[in-house]
């Protein structure tokens, strides 16, 4: 995974609560066991219209939000079943983070175990968000993982939690097991010190 530790982005509003992982990534591109080609699904129904035309008044289709990193969602984003294939979606749309007022946790743990931080912000920040995505798409948003602050185009400073765990992950880019194999050496350090612990039994 690529670490995340500060960076500036655009952002684009799609105000919309309870958006499930199926509306995230519908059913069928689930046979997929990789992130690629990911993207293609990632709010499909949505996007497309009946007559399989893109839709143009579709958040993600507007030709002034193309290339935004950052996403700004409705309250309980996420919700539904498990899927990974929810964050890689996102993640190969282009997206580092989404921002929301309440994340699933399912979604919110897989998130971060694939590299995509999800940001909650109290229901006035996520207000303030919304109105000026919609009225200037070209707002840019810095989020800084190391201090965990999002800073809005004015100045404005707003803290977000994150767990301890998964924030030092993002940081190095490492998932869990990347963490693990970091402690190789700690690991047989200990092992070495304490050989006298380790008992054989006879064979019979």
């Amino acid at each position: 995974m690529e670490p995340i530790r500060t960076f500036s982005a655009r952002a684009v509003a799609l105000p919309v609560e309870n958006i499930d992982t199926d509306q995230i990534i519908p059913a069928r591109y689930l046979k997929a066991t990789d992130k690629n080609g990911m993207a293609e699904g990632l709010f499909a129904d949505w996007r497309v219209g009946p007559d399989g035309q893109p839709d143009p008044t579709f958040a993600l289709n507007r030709p002034e939000t193309a290339g935004a990193e950052i996403l700004v969602a409705g309250n309980n984003f996420g919700c539904g079943s498990s899927r990974e294939h929810a964050p890689w979606a996102l993640q190969g749309a282009g997206f580092k983070a989404v921002i929301s007022t309440y994340f699933a946790d399912i979604f919110r743990n897989n998130a971060l175990k694939n590299g995509l931080l999800p940001i909650t912000v109290d229901t006035e920040t996520y207000y303030q968000l919304v109105s000026l995505c919609e009225e200037d798409p070209e707002t840019t948003l810095t989020i800084d993982l190391d201090q965990q602050t999002l800073t809005l185009p004015g100045g404005q400073q707003v803290p977000f939690p994150i767990d301890g765990f998964a924030r030092h992950c993002l940081l190095n880019g490492i998932d869990q097991m990347g963490f693990l194999l970091q402690q190789d050496s700690i690991i047989a350090t200990y092992e070495t010190a304490h050989t006298s612990r380790i008992q054989t039994t006879p064979a019979p």
